[in-house]
């Protein structure tokens, strides 16, 4: 009853309809909300109790034929979240992302200050892709618009806020927030409360 409250019936069709095609879809999917852009299937593996919300695009283009996307057991996308993979990128169990996300383990071009700098007077599209594994640990909460960039680190049980952009590692049971992302509270499991970060 709950739910014809919450959805209306036309909002409960539309839902069995997205389950009958989820289940076409994703086989071990909870739920996808419709539409959805899936590309490189066989280059990843998601797990079950998978749901996301409308106009997630996710997608993987190894250089070799093996996967390199993983996502974890019952994550959760809302809205418009964009994953893409080119080396890894490693999602654990239980993470929940809001709306409006990017993660990517790569970029077109290198901009680290070494011998592989791509020029600014090449065309950007036509720069060398460069990649850096992306790990975001069990327990993760992505805040509205954050952005996840190559070769991070995400710790276990940590929430970044909304509006961040995670350049640097991030350290397990943090909050983080900025561009870029910076831990301000930390949880103190004696005395079970968030504080100040050291």
């Amino acid at each position: 009853m709950k739910r014809l409250e919450t959805y209306g019936i036309l909002g409960i069709l539309k839902l069995v309809i997205f389950k009958i095609r989820t289940f076409f879809t994703l086989r071990n999917a909870r739920l996808i909300r419709f539409p959805f852009e899936l590309r490189g299937k066989k280059f990843m593996q998601i797990s079950a109790g998978f749901t996301c919300g409308p106009g997630c695009r996710i997608e993987a283009y190894p250089d070799e034929n093996r996967k390199v996307l993983f996502i974890g057991n019952n994550v959760q996308l809302n809205d418009y979240v964009h994953i893409t993979a080119i080396e890894s990128v490693n999602i654990g169990d239980n993470v929940l992302m809001a709306s409006k996300i990017y993660i990517s383990d790569s970029s077109h071009g290198s901009y680290t200050g070494d011998e592989y700098d791509s020029s600014p007077d090449s065309v950007p599209a036509e720069r060398p892709l460069y990649s850096k594994p992306v790990v975001i640990e069990d327990n993760v909460w992505l805040g509205e618009f954050v952005s996840v960039l190559a070769g991070v680190t995400i710790g276990k049980g940590s929430i970044i806020g909304a509006n961040s952009v995670v350049s640097r590692s991030i350290p397990p049971n943090v909050i983080a927030v900025g561009s870029p992302a910076k831990p301000i509270k930390e949880y103190n499991f004696e005395t079970r409360k968030w504080e100040k970060y050291r």
